[in-house]
C-alpha cells in the first residue's frame, strides 16, 4: 500500500522536474536566439534607459536592417570596452551569469550605449555650436541628458571598416568610445559583437514603454551618410 502512494508521488516530483528543465532549456533557447533580458546598471543612458531598468533585447533586430546612426545597441564589449580576460573567477562568474539571466544584475562585459560613427565615419569633437559632427555635418541630438553638453571632451576620430563608435546620451556620466581613444582599438566597438537592440522596458511598470529607434533615412553601415 505504501509503495503504491510513493510511486505517484515519485512520477509527480520527476515530471515537475523535467517541466522545470524543458522550460528552461526552452527559455534559454529563445533568449539566445531570439529575446533576451538585460538589467541597465547605470545611468550613461539615461534618460531614454535608466539605472535598474530591465529591458527586452532583440537578438535579430538588425538582420532585416543594418544598424544606424543612432541606434543604440547591447555589445560584448570584451577587447574594447573591457579586457578580454574579465572575470572574478568559475564561482563568481557564475553567480554573477545567473543574476545576469534573471535580468538581476548587469554585466562586467555587457554594455549599452548608442551608435555615432559607422563605419567609414569621421567623427569629430565639437563644431562652433558645440555639436558633435559627422563628415562634417553636425548631429542632432535631442536623446543627450538634459543640461549635458554633446561633450566636454575635445576628439576627433575615423571609425574602420567593421567597427562602432559609441556614446552613452548621460555624457556627463558614460565611460564609452571618448575614454578609450588612446587605448587599443581605440575605443572602436567591432560590429559583430553586437549583442542586439533594446525593443521593450518592461521593468519597472512604471516605465513600461517601447525602447525609439531613429529614422532609417541616411544612417544605413550601407552608405555611411
Amino acid at each position: 500500500m505504501d509503495q503504491t502512494k510513493r510511486q505517484p508521488r515519485r512520477m509527480g516530483w520527476r515530471f515537475a522536474f523535467l517541466a522545470v528543465l524543458v522550460a528552461v532549456a526552452i527559455s534559454g533557447l529563445v533568449r539566445s536566439l531570439w529575446l533576451d533580458v538585460y538589467y541597465i546598471p547605470s545611468e550613461s543612458m539615461e534618460p531614454v534607459l535608466a539605472n535598474g531598468d530591465r529591458v527586452l533585447v532583440s537578438r535579430t533586430g538588425f538582420h532585416a536592417e543594418p544598424i544606424r546612426r543612432g541606434d543604440i545597441v547591447v555589445f560584448d564589449g570584451r577587447g574594447s570596452f573591457a579586457p578580454l580576460n574579465s572575470g572574478k573567477g568559475p564561482l563568481l562568474d557564475s553567480l554573477a551569469a545567473a543574476g545576469q539571466w534573471l535580468g538581476l544584475a548587469g554585466s562586467d562585459t555587457t554594455y549599452v550605449k548608442r551608435v555615432i560613427g559607422l563605419p567609414g565615419d569621421t567623427v569629430v569633437c565639437c563644431d562652433a555650436d558645440g555639436k558633435i559632427t559627422v563628415n562634417g555635418g553636425a548631429l542632432d541630438e535631442p536623446y543627450v541628458f538634459g543640461g549635458d553638453s554633446p561633450s566636454t571632451q575635445v576628439f576627433s576620430a575615423v571609425v574602420p571598416d567593421g567597427r562602432l563608435w559609441l556614446l552613452g546620451d548621460h555624457r556627463s556620466a558614460s565611460a564609452d568610445s571618448r575614454s578609450l581613444l588612446g587605448a587599443p582599438g581605440g575605443g572602436m566597438v567591432p560590429m559583430d559583437r553586437v549583442l542586439g537592440r533594446p525593443v521593450q522596458i518592461v521593468w519597472p511598470l512604471d516605465r513600461f514603454a517601447a525602447v525609439p529607434r531613429p529614422p532609417a533615412a541616411g544612417s544605413t553601415t550601407e552608405n555611411g551618410q
